[in-house]
């Protein structure tokens, strides 16, 4: 985390979290979503501005880290912005030697691959799962056929309670706040 998030949280402690505004899908790109987006349903039906500019990604992936309750969230200064996930919370990315890395550039070790209904391969590392980029699919079989890794079927739906994350921070903050 940077030095100047960390002063921002000593200096306002208790900031509002927020909810809905920032979404990372399967690809590893990052949206972001205002109101007239969320007003037209969650993060996999109406998705909001792809971020561009590569100092704010950049920012926005050092920064990036998970709760007790496996909620992903980007920690903007004081403020805590938790991030809608299409899939998983991190995609995994194929260097050009062969290494996995994250969409941020974090190196990984890779210790399961997994396989879901729909085709959908994902790498369980020491930084947790994550997809992989549909672009590394020939690194990825290239990986497989070397048997780097066995491959072990899963059922999507499975993967968020296994792995221990949460896809919509922002419906469970909803529900939590309807149940009272």
């Amino acid at each position: 985390m940077d030095e100047l998030v960390k002063k921002a949280l000593l200096k306002w402690p208790n900031v509002p979290h927020c909810y809905g505004w920032l979404g990372l899908d399967a690809r590893g790109d990052w949206y972001m979503r205002d109101d007239r987006v969320q007003a037209q349903g969650p993060f996999l039906k109406a998705k909001g501005s792809r971020l561009r500019h590569e100092k704010l990604i950049d920012f926005i992936q050092r920064n990036y880290d998970v709760d007790p309750h496996g909620q992903w969230f980007f920690q903007n200064g004081p403020q805590r912005v938790y991030v809608e996930l299409e899939s998983t919370p991190w995609v995994w990315r194929f260097t050009p030697s062969g290494e996995v890395q994250s969409h941020g550039g974090q190196p990984v070790q890779v210790l399961a691959c997994l396989a879901d209904e729909e085709g959908h391969v994902y790498l369980d590392t020491n930084l947790g799962l994550g997809r992989v980029h549909t672009q590394d699919m020939l690194n990825l079989a290239d990986a497989l056929e070397a048997r780097r890794w066995p491959l072990t079927e899963v059922h999507a739906s499975e993967l968020p309670v296994r792995y221990g994350y949460v896809t919509s921070p922002q419906a469970r903050h909803a529900a939590e706040k309807k149940a009272g």
